[in-house]
């Protein structure tokens, strides 16, 4: 086996893993947000997690590193599509031949704002990155300058989510819009939201990013 081919089945086994440990601490999450345990079990499982932390700290990256396992497009500790990150739901998404983006996921209890319901920041923050994959679809990735949204419904937990999102033909300004609604029920509107994304000036992204090569390119206008 060359070496390349060794470095590419590394890079799939710590993938893998990263993924593995994503799930498994989203189950950990869940379970510990609709636990109804004693203090004492709470206590012991307390216990038992803190002694997980100080492998993991063994090589920690800052905030000024890409993680190890990024690249082509990979995301893995994103916080919404991001199957490494226990906060993420995740949320898959595929990308229409006419370039509507659709979003799929599930949010549990961790996510609860009202009882039985949603937070509005989540719901924001996956209306959000849904955005972000219109306009990369549309070849000219770039950040948030603006996202508003209305609250027509309350947004269901432990209930399958679908979203939708697409490019704006009546704003001369290139926006996009983008919805929620329930996989049972794709035309109730539940949330909706308009957003408006631009691609930094190079000059702007070494001033953000400073020389990262990997953020250079993820904000190239294509």
């Amino acid at each position: 086996m060359s070496v390349e081919a060794a470095d590419d089945l590394a890079m799939r086994e710590r993938r893998r893993a990263v993924r593995e440990l994503g799930a498994v601490l989203r189950e950990l999450n869940e379970a510990a947000v609709s636990t109804e345990v004693d203090a004492e079990t709470l206590r012991q499982v307390a216990e038992r997690a803190r002694e997980l932390i100080t492998p993991l700290e063994a090589a920690a990256r800052t905030r000024d590193e890409m993680p190890g396992v990024d690249g082509a497009g990979r995301r893995m500790y994103n916080p919404v599509v991001g199957k490494g990150n226990p906060l993420s739901p995740p949320m898959s998404v595929e990308v229409a031949e006419d370039g509507t983006v659709v979003g799929t996921c599930t949010l549990g209890l961790a996510y609860e704002g009202p009882p039985r319901y949603t937070h509005g920041g989540v719901s924001a923050m996956l209306l959000d990155q849904l955005l972000g994959h219109v306009y990369a679809a549309s070849g000219k990735p770039g950040m948030t300058v603006k996202l508003s949204l209305r609250y027509r419904r309350p947004v269901p937990l432990q209930t399958p989510l679908r979203l939708t999102g697409w490019v704006d033909p009546d704003d001369a300004r290139g926006g996009s819009r983008a919805t929620i609604a329930t996989a049972e029920e794709p035309d109730v509107v539940l949330v909706e939201a308009s957003g408006v994304f631009v691609t930094p000036s190079p000059e702007r992204v070494k001033q953000l990013f400073g020389d990262s090569p990997a953020f250079a390119r993820r904000y190239k206008a294509e």
